[in-house]
């Protein structure tokens, strides 16, 4: 919570309190609910809110609901800048002309809000180059010209559930066949018949299934036939966050992260290896459905990768994957518990890996 005061002309201080508060403590909220509190004013003495005429000094309270997505981007010679606005409520709490006369008592008064939050809106982020962010804003003036103000942030998630989703229920696999010499075009696989003898390293990939929920494992079938004459030094598969944030209708700066691995060792010329249900545990992660948000996109992918021993470069198959909020469910409503598994009680908001932490808005 952010409180401001703007000091006009010395007079005596009136306000002892100016508070905003919610009545969910946890301030968090999802799209189509209410957001519901109240705004708390303390006064020492006697304070008019309207007179009986315009010269009469009076007291006023607005109270301002903002929604927005920011991304800025600043280097030494140019900064770049985009904003949208999801939500923009504003209302006059106190001090309006047509209430006539009042006068506020000494103690503590409260002022009411209620807001139902739209359909549709993305989840808050932080990130490195911009965000998305839902406040509350009050502003508080004085007779004697002191303006008081303060803002309180509140957290939306819209879930994404995985039992909406059926398509990502069913295994997902790739194939790629690999020249160390001659680099093979992945889009015109289907124009052609493969054999294992045609291609010196050859990969399949399976994963179990297509969408998956921080806490589960990512469950790996993969199968390495290397007929080449050079030693494969390592196989790995990772878990990576791509963030893309755009000003203008345009990609302004991409960062890919890689947030959880596991390896296996190396495949000598002529050997085949297996990986057999290995597990790639997805880690604790803010909520991120951003659909809805036109200024950055997040993007989860499975790369396995296969390194070989000598200067070639590392042959990637790219697996998309959705990361959702709830799990997938059986028949009965209970959940589908998979080995290796531990789903986390609570979420975090800033993602720790960001070099440092997201400006906030004014």
């Amino acid at each position: 919570m952010t409180v401001v005061t703007t000091r006009m002309p010395e007079a005596p201080r009136k306000l002892q309190k100016f508070l905003i508060l919610f009545d969910n403590s946890s301030l968090l909220y999802f799209p189509g609910q209410f957001v519901t509190g109240r705004v708390l004013v303390e006064l020492e003495e006697d304070t008019p809110v309207i007179g009986q005429s315009m010269s009469c000094p009076i007291i006023s309270l607005y109270f301002h609901v903002v929604g927005e997505g920011v991304v800025r981007l600043m280097d030494r010679r140019t900064r770049t800048t985009d904003r949208e606005s999801y939500i923009d409520f504003r209302m006059k709490l106190l001090g309006d002309q047509d209430q006539g006369p009042v006068l506020l008592s000494p103690g503590i008064h409260s002022f009411p809000f209620k807001l139902g939050l739209p359909l549709g809106l993305p989840s808050t982020f932080l990130g490195k180059h911009g965000w998305v962010q839902y406040f509350c804003k009050a502003a508080l003036r004085e007779p004697n010209g002191l303006t008081h103000k303060n803002q309180q942030v509140f957290i939306v998630m819209s879930p994404i559930d995985l039992n909406l989703e059926p398509a990502l229920l069913a295994s997902f696999e790739m194939f790629k066949p690999h020249t160390l010499n001659e680099e093979c075009d992945l889009f015109n696989l289907l124009k052609y018949k493969f054999w294992q003898s045609t291609y010196l390293v050859s990969c399949r990939v399976r994963l179990d299934k297509g969408g998956y929920v921080p806490g589960e494992t990512i469950n790996i079938w993969a199968n390495i036939h290397n007929s080449s004459k050079v030693t494969i030094k390592r196989t790995k598969a990772s878990l990576t966050e791509t963030i893309q944030y755009m000003a203008h209708n345009k990609v302004i700066q991409t960062e890919t992260r890689e947030l959880s691995s596991i390896s296996r060792g190396k495949v000598e010329p002529g050997e085949v290896a297996d990986w057999n249900n290995e597990s790639l545990y997805v880690p604790p992660l803010p909520p991120t459905n951003l659909r809805g948000c036109h200024l950055m996109r997040i993007q989860y992918d499975v790369f396995f990768v296969i390194e070989p021993k000598n200067l070639e470069k590392e042959i990637k198959l790219q697996l998309p994957i959705m990361m959702a909020t709830y799990p997938f469910r059986n028949d009965d409503g209970t959940l589908r518990r998979k080995r290796g598994s531990s789903y986390p009680t609570t979420l975090p908001i800033f993602r720790p890996w960001l070099d440092s932490k997201p400006e906030f808005p004014e």
